[in-house]
């Protein structure tokens, strides 16, 4: 698991960079192979939404983005039956203007709605889910949740598994405007870490890259 003081200099780390750097007015991409990436991204935005499995879980690409929202914005936190909201929420492009207050129905549908396009025996697609949270406890920031580095098919994925995932992750990353965000288990040899061979094809020189380390 990820110590929580871990979790906070990553986090704090990351927003730095993503303010501070002149390429970062794009989304961080995060890839990993089967390491804690999901982990890492819940503790950014402060609650348990993700899917959680073996194996191959993110199956889509999820198109997150955070929108800082103070306590008193009655504004943007007036819902159209003119009650407020007064804690975090959640809305998805594909449900229309539908608000998620609990964040238990939000991870259930990301996997309903991964499903609809793959089914449920593990097929994936470069379709993305595109979801919105809206907190007090968050900066103004955009993330993409990459499906992880797999190389054995299973279920309804085809025998090119790896290359398809490789092709998809290659297409977000190589956006020059996006940071990469590469996690990998501390255990594990770095010279042949996956996302950060991957992560090397795009950015040689590590400008724009953060690579995470978790035991």
């Amino acid at each position: 698991m990820l110590g929580i003081e871990y979790v906070i200099f990553t986090a704090i780390h990351l927003y730095h960079f993503a303010l501070n750097t002149t390429s970062a007015r794009g989304p961080i991409r995060a890839i990993d192979w089967s390491a804690g990436k999901s982990s890492v991204l819940e503790n950014i935005v402060g609650r348990d939404f993700l899917p959680r499995g073996t194996g191959i879980v993110t199956r889509r690409p999820l198109i997150l983005h955070l929108s800082h929202v103070p306590p008193d914005d009655e504004i943007r936190r007036r819902k159209p039956d003119g009650t407020l909201l007064t804690e975090d929420w959640a809305m998805f492009e594909h449900t229309g203007g539908k608000i998620f207050t609990d964040f238990g129905e939000v991870r259930k549908e990301i996997e309903t709605e991964t499903d609809r396009l793959t089914g449920s025996n593990k097929g994936i697609s470069p379709i993305p889910i595109i979801l919105r949270i809206y907190s007090k406890n968050v900066v103004n920031l955009s993330l993409v949740d990459l499906p992880g580095i797999t190389k054995i098919p299973v279920g309804d994925q085809p025998a090119n598994i790896e290359e398809q995932i490789r092709e998809m992750l290659l297409s977000y990353i190589s956006n020059p405007s996006s940071i990469i965000l590469a996690v990998t288990p501390a255990n594990q040899d770095f010279a042949t870490s996956e996302p950060i061979k991957i992560a090397r094809e795009v950015d040689p020189e590590g400008g724009r890259g953060f690579r995470l380390f978790y035991q």
